[in-house]
């Protein structure tokens, strides 16, 4: 954790003179972590500068110093569980995560590595804790998604814990303010961002993290402006100095003018307006102006997330990540306890539809992250062309009938359909057709009820689907098209890779083309497509992906607000003809030309509408 810059200056840092006279105003950007828009003085919390000593220990100091950790890990497992006491009731959300990191507390690859480096190696607790750490963080190294690489925080959130309990000089998060502050720091744990809610905080600045990060996720759970992977804000900042945080727009201002001052307080003023605005279209049906109806479904990756499913007014969950229940286990979870996740789920949005899609590791999401020493030897050269998705279920057939059992026992209870990751082959397709017409026989056998009708949905994710579209619409009930990775496989752009990120274009024609490609098959045979992307849920592509035909977007529940406005002042005919423009142009330059021209010219009705 970090320690305080300049105590005195914390407790009493509304005084002119804490910041200098010659500081010029400057302007910095991050990401944005949880929208809102403060401005006050700043507190910077610094790194602790001290380095971890590496002594050996005698052979009859082994247990001993084993002990010293486990009762270190024990500390720091009381005081989590004091502080989510604390708030038991009020954040659901927020308390799941301080649940993982209670569990994270006793997992093998914190606790036993750990204590078997200190027998080992015969070195003292600190030392090998940093070790373990160090192991760890080797096998997240060339994990390309957003989602699981931020997970690895947590991993350092658990650490940091213990190395302050294992330290005599801990340092724990700051209290007693004088005034309302926003602090800034390398990085904050979750538990931290929950004891601002007690403190005199506005908001927070941090060097490290995504928007994905589990700080992030609390902090909007808490309706805590942040900006994070701010680069340097720890060097460029001091603690007094005066500071605007746009949570919006992921933006800083050190030592603003009052003008800016003034000028950032009406922009505040407007966003909550606009977010007033949007309220009243939550529970509006997703449809044109003439008439056409959209359904508008969530994106999530944990149970506790149905509460903002239904709050943004999500027409059911349109893809449910099944794979992030798996990693969060110290085994691989049971039929019982997968059938308990997926029936409560349905249970929570019957009669609306709920899309679970089965495992999907592998790739960027690594196989040998999963629980279990069979897939500790699933190291390849190239993982997002080798053994993932659909393929690894086909290969560990236990593991995938274990899921559908209890996907189709949970079906009994609501409408749920399963989504089948990167079906490349009919061949595959096959073969689960018939491990699903297998499993339902035996439920039949056992006389375990289930919905014999149930959908079955692919993803749409890699080009050969796309060439094989109309042969693979007659096989299933349903499409869905994975964006993220179609973009990557057909334009070979590993969104990853520093070097060719910036080519990673949704906008692309030939991904357009190709969406549009897939529409036209699906609804030849009579199946509704619908697209999981991050593409869903951006406002400014959303027009041309309406205007494709597409029966179905799916993303963020926070973003369907917006993109509802935006289906209820259009209509069919303009939102189709723009699409017909987009897909002759030539490059992504001239479709956002085109996305541009469109958004102005009709920004004025809504406007009007409104």
């Amino acid at each position: 954790m970090a320690g305080v810059e300049e105590t005195e200056q914390v407790k009493g840092a509304t005084r002119e003179d804490t910041q200098a006279a010659d500081r010029e105003p400057e302007t910095l950007y991050g990401i944005s972590g949880s929208p809102g828009i403060v401005v006050g003085r700043a507190v910077v919390l610094r790194p602790r500068s001290d380095d971890l000593v590496r002594y050996r220990l005698e052979k009859e100091a082994i247990q001993a110093e084993q002990e010293r950790f486990q009762e270190a890990v024990d500390q720091a497992e009381q005081e989590l569980k004091d502080l989510r006491s604390k708030f038991e009731g009020d954040l659901s959300d927020t308390l799941t995560i301080m649940d993982s990191h209670i569990r994270m507390l006793r997992d093998r690859m914190i606790l036993d590595q750990t204590a078997n480096l200190i027998e080992q190696k015969q070195i003292n607790a600190e030392w090998a804790l940093s070790r373990a750490l160090y192991l760890v963080k080797k096998k997240f190294d060339h994990i390309a998604d957003e989602y699981i690489r931020d997970r690895f925080a947590d991993v350092e959130y658990v650490v940091n814990l213990l190395q302050e309990q294992l330290s005599e000089h801990g340092q724990q998060f700051p209290t007693g303010f004088a005034e309302p502050v926003i602090v800034v720091s390398e990085d904050f744990t979750p538990a931290d961002t929950v004891r601002m809610q007690s403190e005199k905080v506005l908001g927070f600045l941090t060097e490290k993290g995504g928007t994905t990060s589990h700080t992030a996720i609390v902090a909007r759970s808490l309706g805590l402006p942040a900006v994070v992977g701010v680069e340097n804000i720890t060097e460029r900042c001091r603690t007094g100095d005066m500071i605007i945080l746009d949570g919006y727009d992921g933006r800083v201002c050190l030592s603003p003018t009052m003008d800016q001052q003034k000028l950032y307080q009406e922009y505040d003023r407007q966003h909550r307006a606009f977010s007033e605005e949007l309220s009243w279209y939550i529970h509006l049906a997703s449809e044109t102006l003439d008439g056409l109806r959209v359904r508008l479904s969530a994106n999530i990756e944990i149970p506790n997330e149905i509460e903002g499913v239904t709050y943004y007014g999500a027409d059911g969950i349109g893809l449910f990540r099944s794979e992030f229940g798996y990693f969060q286990q110290k085994h691989l979870p049971d039929e019982e306890t997968l059938f308990s996740v997926y029936q409560d789920l349905v249970i929570a949005l019957d009669p609306q539809p709920v899309t679970i899609r089965t495992l999907d590791v592998g790739g960027d999401k690594l196989a040998i992250q999963l629980p279990g020493n069979k897939f500790k030897a699933l190291h390849e050269r190239n993982p997002a062309l080798g053994l993932r998705s659909i393929r690894l279920s086909l290969r560990e057939k236990t593991l995938f009938v274990t899921q559908l059992r209890a996907l189709l026992r949970a079906s009994a209870f609501g409408r749920l359909r399963i989504l089948l990751p990167l079906i490349s082959l009919l061949s595959e397709l096959k073969q689960v057709q018939e491990i699903i017409g297998q499993v339902m026989m035996d439920l039949t056998d056992e006389g375990v009820p289930f919905d014999p009708d149930i959908e079955i949905g692919i993803m749409v994710e890699v080009p050969s689907a796309v060439t094989m579209a109309d042969v693979l619409a007659a096989e299933v009930d349903f499409f869905s098209i994975g964006t993220n990775d179609l973009i990557q496989y057909s334009l070979a752009i590993d969104r990853g890779n520093e070097y060719v990120a910036k080519m990673y274009d949704p906008l692309h024609p030939a991904v357009l083309r190709m969406i549009s490609r897939t529409v036209e098959a699906g609804h030849a045979q009579g199946i509704e497509v619908a697209l999981c992307g991050e593409m869903a849920g951006d406002v400014f592509m959303a027009p041309v992906l309406l205007g494709l035909g597409l029966d179905e977007l799916s993303m963020r529940p926070s973003a369907i607000p917006h993109v509802k406005r935006l289906l209820r002042h259009s209509t069919s005919r303009r939102l189709t003809d723009l699409a017909k423009q987009i897909l002759k142009c030539g490059d992504g330059m001239e479709t956002r030309a085109l996305l541009d021209c469109y958004l102005a010219s009709n920004a004025g009705e809504w406007r009007e509408r409104s």
